[in-house]
């Protein structure tokens, strides 16, 4: 089954790190990426630029309106996503559990629904 783990936290929690605890976080993160492709478990995982670059897009009633930035504001926004594969839920779970920023925000982990 495929599964997406979001990954949420908020970004001021960069601003109190080092640039070394930076460039750590970065590694850790890449390598986890690279653990997952060699378990056969990645699928894709992509970082996202800050909420600020971008727009919401709604149509009511056949009109199109463009608002820059996130909807709703929160303290912790989507900074990115791990698509991947999993035997089942506790598997998606253990592998969400091993993303390193799960230690400073918070993981959501949604199966994919399989149109039919």
């Amino acid at each position: 089954m495929k599964y997406l783990c979001q990954v949420w936290f908020d970004g001021s929690i960069f601003s109190t790190m080092s640039d070394e605890e930076q460039r750590k976080l970065d590694r850790d993160s890449l390598a986890y990426d690279r653990d997952l492709a060699d378990s056969g478990h990645l699928i894709v995982a992509q970082a996202l630029q800050s909420p600020q670059s971008a727009v919401t897009v709604r149509v009511r009633s056949g009109e199109m309106s463009v608002t820059d930035g996130p909807f709703v504001e929160t303290k912790e926004a989507l900074g990115g996503f791990i698509l991947i594969d999993a035997k089942d839920l506790n598997d998606a779970i253990r592998v969400a559990a091993g993303i390193p920023l799960a230690k400073l925000g918070a993981i959501e982990v949604r199966p994919i629904h399989e149109f039919g």
